[in-house]
């Protein structure tokens, strides 16, 4: 298992932006494509189907360009951090908005998790988070907070308890799956190490999808496209991206980034839907973008 020396949270080199950029695009469409796909199919069951997809072109591609495929405890440690970052983090989040859990609160929850693995970061990790970043981590989760508030503010009723626990347990995965793969993924071919992580969270996926959903998928256009973008633009794309980003970056940085998902997720749907973007939105993220500057931008 590799381990990283304790060092200071550094500035990331200026062609890091660019792949940082279309990860955040990337992920956010992945909340679009999920409304899409809504009428169409389980969630559970999409979810498998998207990952048999992703497995498939990564393995093609790895075998295609000859690369290593993890074995021993590498096979181990990237089979750990699939089931913890695909089908236990977006099994929940899928399972805990299906059974009631309003999506503001499911990202106000999400917004937890940058803040969670900065504070992770240092001892498990040898990673420094200055003080000017914790303000900037502070910032963030408040300009998410704001671009969540007219969701929350429709969210009147109860929320079902389990379906809360289900939340918070998804936020937890993602965070132990984001420093699990910060210890352990640093070397290896990503492709490889993708298609594992893919066939390992298929696994829990498929077993829960069969015992709690009919496992509906209808063949439509809407769900063929979405299933194509979710497998090519997420599952690798953006996947492929934050792989790579903690692979080389800091992972509060990378965690950061997190925060300006709300906001892109928004201004996309007001230009595909015509949702109404209110002032305190707007305000929102600026004050997130704001954040993740103090996170990621040299002084």
């Amino acid at each position: 298992m590799t381990r990283n020396s304790g060092t200071a949270l550094r500035p990331w080199p200026s062609a890091a932006f660019a792949g940082a950029a279309a990860f955040v695009v990337l992920w956010s469409s992945g909340f679009i494509t999920a409304r899409l796909i809504a009428p169409h199919a389980d969630p559970l069951t999409f979810l498998a189907v998207r990952y048999v997809g992703a497995l498939t072109v990564l393995t093609v591609m790895a075998l295609a360009a000859g690369a290593p495929w993890p074995r021993g405890r590498a096979l181990f440690d990237a089979a750990v951090a699939g089931i913890l970052l695909h089908g236990v983090y977006l099994g929940l989040v899928f399972w805990a908005v299906a059974h009631g859990l309003p999506a503001g609160v499911m990202g106000l929850l999400a917004g937890l998790q940058p803040l969670l693995t900065a504070t992770a970061a240092a001892p498990l990790l040898g990673e420094h988070v200055t003080r000017r970043q914790w303000w900037g981590i502070a910032a963030g989760f408040i300009g998410a907070a704001l671009v969540l508030a007219p969701r929350l503010a429709v969210s009147t009723g109860g929320i079902p308890s389990v379906a809360l626990f289900a939340g918070i347990a998804a936020v937890l995965a993602i965070t132990a799956g984001t420093i699990w793969q910060k210890r352990t993924g640093a070397t290896g071919d990503l492709r490889a190490m993708a298609a594992v992580q893919y066939a390992a969270a298929l696994v829990p996926t498929v077993a829960v999808a069969a015992l709690t959903e009919p496992m509906r998928f209808d063949i439509t256009v809407e769900s063929m496209v979405g299933l194509l973008w979710s497998v090519v633009g997420i599952s690798v794309g953006a996947i492929f991206l934050l792989l790579g980003l903690i692979r080389r970056g800091a992972l509060a940085q990378v965690s950061a980034l997190l925060y300006l998902v709300p906001g892109v997720t928004a201004l996309m749907a007001w230009a595909l839907f015509g949702e109404v973007l209110s002032p305190v939105q707007l305000g929102g993220m600026v004050v997130a973008s704001f954040g993740v500057a103090l996170v990621s931008i040299k002084r």
